[in-house]
């Protein structure tokens, strides 16, 4: 396994790009817009500064890793000699679907095909290939170069061959690999979610504003980082598909979104990637302003 294919550009796509490249595996990174890859490239190279500054890396490892990466917007070009498909698209279940469905046609026999999905069942993406023993979930955790986890997610058919390829390759990632069941939501988003979900509930009924409902969860659970803050950092659209697929998939009313949730995204405030949420942020550091969001 040393060629490796990342669809999608994104902030889980760059960083599952990164760590592959720095881990020596060749990387073509895949995506439809070209300046969503030069920026993918910018933030890969500010981030192994970082990692430079910290004393972690050598300067001589950042040109190595650099070199590693290569991008494409052909999708055919950038799968010709894919070992591994590690899928970052939006968590948007037809986008994964209509994806997978050509991949199998563009990959080599050999090729696994694995998705970064945070929600949606790896058995359904699996049935719209002819490889279903080869499909597996791998659900990187973001900030994607600093989190160890990696959740392994077993469709119906996926083989134990495959799932130990993708356990040890995790392995060398330098990340920890946990095999959960494929479920809504998995474990991550099952329980992460619905918690989310209720800081909202809270806020939308007036318990606590923004800030206090933060500070409760930081001060008093030891959370690095608020419910809502962290729900600005993932993307309220990404929030409230997650919570969609799970009231869907379990038929559980304790897993409908907050209205609050539906409203925010509908009108455009997604968090840090719009500049408001809960808080607004400034464009240049993306650092969350003292003023936030509140319910009258």
């Amino acid at each position: 396994m040393k060629n490796i294919t990342v669809i999608g550009a994104g902030t889980m796509g760059n960083g599952i790009a990164h760590v592959f490249a720095q881990s020596g595996f060749k990387v073509s990174l895949v995506d439809v817009s070209k300046p969503f890859l030069e920026k993918a490239q910018n933030t890969i190279a500010k981030n192994l500064e970082r990692q430079i500054a910290k004393g972690l890396l050598t300067e001589a490892q950042k040109l190595k890793t650099l070199q590693n990466l290569n991008i494409f917007t052909s999708l055919e070009k950038g799968v010709a000699d894919a070992d591994l498909v590690v899928e970052a698209a939006t968590e948007n279940k037809q986008l994964k679907l209509s994806i997978f469905a050509e991949l199998e046609n563009l990959c080599p026999d050999k090729t696994i095909l694995a998705s970064n999905t945070s929600s949606i069942s790896i058995t359904e993406i699996a049935a719209v290939t002819k490889r279903a023993d080869k499909v597996i979930g791998m659900h990187f955790m973001n900030p994607v170069p600093v989190m160890k986890l990696v959740e392994i997610i077993r469709g119906y058919s996926t083989s134990d061959a495959t799932t130990a390829i993708i356990v040890e390759m995790s392995k060398k990632l330098g990340k920890v690999p946990t095999e959960v069941n494929d479920y809504p939501g998995f474990v991550a988003n099952r329980i992460l979610m619905p918690m989310i979900n209720e800081a909202i509930e809270t806020l939308y009924h007036g318990v606590a504003g923004v800030e206090e409902i933060d500070t409760v969860m930081k001060l008093g659970m030891a959370h690095p980082m608020g419910p809502l803050h962290l729900a600005d950092f993932i993307g309220l659209d990404i929030c409230l598909s997650i919570m969609r697929v799970l009231h869907e998939g379990l038929g559980n009313p304790k897993y409908a979104p907050c209205p609050l949730l539906v409203n925010m995204v509908a009108s455009g405030n997604l968090g840090v990637k719009s500049g408001s949420g809960f808080y607004t942020y400034d464009a240049s550091t993306k650092e969350k302003n003292v003023s936030a969001f509140f319910v009258k």
